[in-house]
This record gives C-alpha cells, sequence and structure tokens, in this order.
C-alpha cells in the first residue's frame, strides 16, 4: 500500500460507473463498477461521494493509494463551468496528483481511436457530439436537450413516437401502425389507454424509454411516419458529424467518425444505411464505424496521453478491454 498508480481513469455515466487503476507502462492494475453518476439530481458532492466507493475498492484491489493523474469522462459535465467544478471536486478527494474532467462522450471517441484525432456522435438516453485532434483542439455541443438546440436521443425519439401516435389516434395526423404497436407494448388496447397510464404513472415515467426499441421495430415493419423519425434522427447525427468536423478543419482529410451509445449501436439497419449514406454525401473523406469498447478504455487513454505515456503502454491497456 502507499504507492502510486499512472493513470486513475473515471467513466461515470447516469447508470453505471467503471473504474480503472493503470500503471505508468500501461498494464491495468484493477477495474471496479458503480453506480450511477447524477450531479443535477443529487448535487456534485453528493454525486462524487458516490464515486469515492468505486473508486476506493479499486485501489485497494491494485494496492496503490493514488495516481498521477485523474482522468474522469463524465456524465452530465456539458459546459465547461460544469468541467471546472467537478475537476476541482475530484482534485479535492486528492485521488491523483492531477485531473482533467470532460464529457463522457470524449471517452467513447477515444476508445475507438489509435490516436486523439476524430468525431464520435453519441445517442444513448441523448444525444451529443465532440471531436479532437491531437494539437487540444476540440469540437462539442452544449447538449442540453431542446434547450440547446438538440433533437434525438432514446428519449426524444420515445417522445416523439408518442406524439405521432396520438395525433393519428385523434384524427389530427396521418396514419401510423404505432397507434397500435406503443400501446401493445405495455398491453393496452388504445393510444388513449396509454396516454392516460402515462400521464397519471400506472406505467412509471422511466419506462417511456422503452418505446424507443418499438419505433425501430415498427419502421423496420415498413410504417412510414416511424421511418420518417428514423431517418430523422440519421440527418441529425450526420449533421452534427458534418458540423464537427468542419469546426475541426477536417472535413477535408481521411477521419474516423465514431457512432456509441446504446442507439447507434443496435444494428437497425435502415439508420446505419441513412447515416452512411448521408455521411458519404456530406463528408466523403469520413469513415464511419461503430465503437463496442468499454468508454472507461477511453478515459484510461486520455489519461495515458496527458502523462506522457510511450505507444506500447497504450497497446497494453487496450488489449486489456478488448481482449
Amino acid at each position: 500500500m502507499g504507492l502510486t498508480a499512472g493513470v486513475l481513469a473515471i467513466d461515470a455515466g447516469n447508470s453505471k460507473t467503471d473504474v480503472a487503476v493503470v500503471a505508468a507502462d500501461g498494464e491495468v492494475l484493477a477495474t471496479a463498477r458503480g453506480g450511477g453518476f447524477r450531479p443535477p439530481a443529487v448535487g456534485v458532492t453528493a454525486a462524487v461521494d458516490a464515486l469515492a466507493d468505486t473508486v476506493t475498492r479499486a485501489y485497494g484491489a491494485a494496492g496503490v493509494t493514488a495516481a498521477t493523474h485523474v482522468s474522469a469522462c463524465l456524465a452530465n459535465a456539458d459546459l465547461p463551468v460544469e468541467e471546472e467544478q467537478l475537476a476541482a471536486a475530484l482534485h479535492a478527494r486528492a485521488w491523483g496528483g492531477s485531473v482533467d474532467v470532460r464529457n463522457d462522450t470524449f471517452a467513447i471517441l477515444r476508445a475507438g481511436v489509435a490516436d486523439p484525432r476524430g468525431v464520435a456522435v453519441v445517442c444513448g438516453a441523448g444525444i451529443n457530439c465532440v471531436g479532437m485532434r491531437p494539437d487540444g483542439r476540440t469540437a462539442r455541443f452544449p447538449a442540453l436537450g431542446r434547450l440547446s438546440g438538440d433533437w434525438g436521443g432514446g428519449w426524444g425519439l420515445a417522445e416523439e413516437a408518442l406524439w405521432h401516435a396520438a395525433r393519428a389516434a385523434d384524427g389530427r395526423g396521418g396514419p401510423t401502425a404505432l397507434t397500435r404497436t406503443l400501446p401493445a407494448h405495455f398491453g393496452l388496447p388504445t393510444m388513449y389507454a396509454l396516454i392516460e397510464a402515462l400521464h397519471l404513472e400506472r406505467v412509471p415515467p422511466h419506462r417511456r424509454h422503452e418505446l424507443t426499441p418499438v419505433l425501430f421495430a415498427t419502421a423496420a415493419e415498413g410504417d412510414a411516419v416511424a421511418r420518417a423519425v428514423v431517418d430523422r434522427l440519421a440527418e441529425e447525427v450526420v449533421t452534427m458529424a458534418t458540423v464537427a468536423l468542419t469546426r475541426l478543419e477536417l472535413l477535408a482529410e481521411e477521419t474516423p467518425v465514431l457512432l456509441g451509445g446504446g442507439v447507434l449501436t443496435a444494428g437497425h439497419g435502415q439508420l446505419d444505411d441513412r447515416v452512411r449514406e448521408l455521411l458519404a454525401a456530406r463528408a466523403p473523406k469520413a469513415v464511419a464505424r461503430v465503437v463496442r469498447a468499454r468508454p472507461v478504455l477511453g478515459a484510461a487513454l486520455l489519461g495515458l496521453d496527458r502523462v506522457g505515456a510511450a505507444a506500447g503502454a497504450q497497446r497494453t491497456t487496450r488489449e486489456f478491454f478488448e481482449a
């Protein structure tokens, strides 16, 4: 005990947290998993308190008490001021000599590339896009939902499906099979019954996200309204990626565009095909690929970048998580 590791890597999402303790030579000494990280709901102090148990378990398993550098990729770190607040809170814990905090989308980006260069679009509960260059330049969006101009994400897609189905059911919109498939998912006979159940919370609000796969299944069956929603998501994904590539002056260079998050990694054929079709038209040199590696790998690699680790150390870390 009392020894120091090279990097403490933290990937903290809304539903779970992954921590890895990495030696200077890239060996992964220990990992640990904990609960979600939600500072907007519980406050910064309580959210960081929740990280402490996971970090303590990882350090104990690794036989160290600190790291040279803490690389934390955190959900809800959407603005630079939030990153600064969270970095100060982590630094106060004395888990490492230096601390970098980034939005968790950067972890997915770095996990998918050999060096810190590229763009990532993540579509899970929400939607976000970031980009980076080796010289430290980045591109990002606030990713605060409709307030910051976003459209998409699993939650937003479920809401859109409900909107179209409700209007179709009462005559304000065109016909769609969603009027049948959405209520049927919860064993209900009609859209009116589903609206009532959601409003009175007989179906808990958090279960709305279950309707996103129903939307994609309905689209796959050929429903025009559902297919239009999926096409709109593809448009949004490619628009975000193209803007980020343009900001970083990468549009004319062969550049990876990484796709992550539950919606973009689920293998929805229509969405996948449309994203690649639009990307080929608007950013012909972009190379789209799905990232399935655990995002904590990206946090670890960003940390190794920061401490100047050799390429061999980075390969060792990547091999551990991709084994």
